[in-house]
Formats: structure tokens, sequence, C-alpha cells
């Protein structure tokens, strides 16, 4: 069995990236478990002098889900051009930690057609520094509009849904 950690870089309740993952997760090929992370709200502002032990619970949280996952999938949403400061604050966290060291890793861009770029090229650049191994194959864009998104909070679309399938497929594969 692989464990996949689901984490979405958006707090928003409707958000679109959160519905992706929820579907994902619901979806995921047999042989793997999907994880869904929810405490990026809860993860104090990073500070270095605060990176020691005992590490704040939310913290000690995030970092002991990666470590128990044999991959992770992020999808986040951009802002202003680049990350969320919410999500860019959890990846800081991710910095002083090495549970992320060598782990294979993809990213998830479910923004319509020349958007999200900025998000993803920042969060490429922090997962260079972080030494993932970054999955490229399991990479990529699945665009998921809101009206594909049901009262449930899952995406509904079969299309999506087995292309989400598939990326964790591939990332299963990596693991």
């Amino acid at each position: 069995m692989v464990e996949i950690l689901l984490i979405t870089g958006s707090t928003r309740s409707g958000s679109t990236n959160t519905a992706a993952l929820r579907t994902a997760r619901e979806v995921a090929p047999d042989g793997v478990t999907a994880v869904l992370h929810e405490g990026l709200a809860d993860l104090p502002a990073f500070n270095p002098d605060d990176d020691v032990e005992p590490l704040p619970p939310a913290v000690a949280e995030l970092r002991n889900r990666v470590a128990a996952a044999d991959a992770v999938l992020f999808c986040t949403p951009e802002y202003a051009g680049t990350l969320p400061g919410s999500f860019k604050n959890l990846l800081d966290w991710s910095i002083g930690g090495t549970e992320l060291n060598g782990k294979p890793v993809a990213w998830l861009n479910v923004a319509a057609e020349g958007r999200g770029d900025g998000a993803i090229g920042t969060l490429t650049t922090v997962l260079r520094y972080l030494t993932v191994d970054l999955v490229e194959e399991a990479c990529g864009r699945l665009f998921v509009p809101r009206e594909a998104v049901g009262p449930d909070g899952l995406v509904e679309d079969s299309g999506i849904r087995e292309g989400l399938r598939e990326v964790l497929h591939a990332l299963a594969r990596a693991a």
C-alpha cells in the first residue's frame, strides 16, 4: 500500500484546489491510500527561532504526516502571481525538517489555461530547495471549473476524476 499525502494551498472553503484533492482521495487507485492534510490554516507564522523542539503542534503534525507518507501531491491556487502566503508559510516550515528530502512529490494546477503558472514556478523553485524527487510525469494541469464541483465538495466530472486517478497512479509508481 502506498500512502500519498495531499496538500492544498488554499484556505478557502469553496476552493477548486481542495475539491480536486478531496476527489483524488475518493478515486485513488487500488493500492493507494490518499490522505488530505487539512491543517494549513492552523500553522503559525514561520519564525526560524521557533523551528526547534518542541515544535508548535500544527508544525509537528505536518512534519509527522509528511514523514509517514510515501509521496506528496501539492495543489495550490495562485494569488497575485505567486503562491498564497499561507501555503508559502507551510513550505517554509518544511525547510527546517528533512521529511521531504528525496521524497517523490508532484504538483497539480487546476486553474484555467494561462492561470496559475506563477504559483507553479515559485512552487518548483521552493521544491528544489527542499531536494525532493519531483515526479514530472505526475505533475500537470487539470482544469477544474467551479461548476464541476458538486454540493458535497467533490468533482463530479468523470474525465477530471479519471485524470486525478492517473496523477495518483503516476506518483504511486514513483514511490
